[in-house]
């Protein structure tokens, strides 16, 4: 886990101005040849060559597909890293980080890291946050009633947050999360339940759910979850198609729908939204 840096001796003593500590964004000078060697260390011949047809890299006669790769710089090499981290070949070889190459990101002050597979990069999250997630993607692992939530939580997080983010497809997995999870709480027998019958549902029968959170006697118990759920359909831009453009979910807008499902996940399956009838 990234701590906030201690300054350095000469900003503590006055000498030199503060440096800005903040996440580094593609490869900067001071991580490149440290990165450079781990992809050295890490790739044998045969993988180098096929990660370069994988990633259409062209290789120069009389240079190696490995000093090809290792000799890249910024976005490509963090393509290169990420290709790595995810190969598997037939006889069982992968790319998969053994701990040294997060730490060496986590120490560079890199704004990417190594997911929690182990298999790929994303972009560093706040450690809290992160955990948040992932106990409600454990949560719904957990709980049968919920089907695929688990599955399609988890790669709305790494749409999200992955080295090449897709919001449309992290806004898209993020619905079908909560649609999963609340299926079996709101129209258990409606096979082709959506957030949006859900919603339906929820206001043409609300006295028939109930929530954990206290309400006053006049309150309404499942206000704040259909409101949460109301937030998260309509704020899918790109669900249809009409005569004006479709507008693609913004990267800010997914992060924010797969936060909010997550949420609405871990209520559904940890039963602090029940039906009550």
């Amino acid at each position: 886990m990234t701590t906030a840096p201690r300054p350095r001796f000469s900003v503590r003593i006055g000498m030199s101005q503060a440096v800005d500590e903040a996440p580094y964004d593609g490869v900067p000078g001071h991580l490149l040849e440290p990165l450079r060697q781990w992809v050295q260390s890490n790739l044998p011949d045969y993988v180098a060559t096929a990660l370069c047809l994988q990633l259409r890299i062209a290789v120069p006669a009389k240079t190696s597909a490995r000093n090809r790769l290792a000799a890249t710089r910024s976005w490509e090499l963090l393509d290169i890293v990420d290709a790595l981290l995810r190969y598997e070949d037939e006889d069982g070889w992968d790319g998969r980080d053994d701990g040294s190459l997060a730490r060496l990101l986590d120490v560079a002050g890199s704004a990417y890291q190594v997911n929690d597979r182990d298999n790929g990069l994303e972009e560093r999250i706040t450690p809290g946050v992160r955990e948040a997630v992932r106990q409600a993607v454990a949560d719904a692992e957990a709980e049968p009633s919920a089907g695929s939530a688990a599955e399609h939580l988890s790669a709305a997080w790494r749409a999200a947050y992955g080295l090449h983010p897709d919001p449309v497809r992290a806004y898209s997995e993020a619905i079908k999360a909560v649609e999963c999870a609340a299926h079996s709480v709101i129209q258990p027998n409606h096979g082709r339940a959506t957030l949006g019958t859900m919603l339906g549902e929820i206001g043409n029968a609300r006295a028939k759910f109930t929530s954990a959170l206290s309400t006053p006697p006049s309150g309404d118990p499942i206000a704040p979850m259909e409101a949460m759920m109301r937030a998260l359909w309509d704020g899918q831009t790109s669900r249809h198609g009409k005569q004006t453009g479709t507008v693609p979910e913004t990267l800010e807008a997914a992060r924010a729908g797969v936060h909010l499902a997550a949420a609405l996940v871990q209520w559904f399956t940890s039963g602090a939204v029940i039906r009550s009838s």
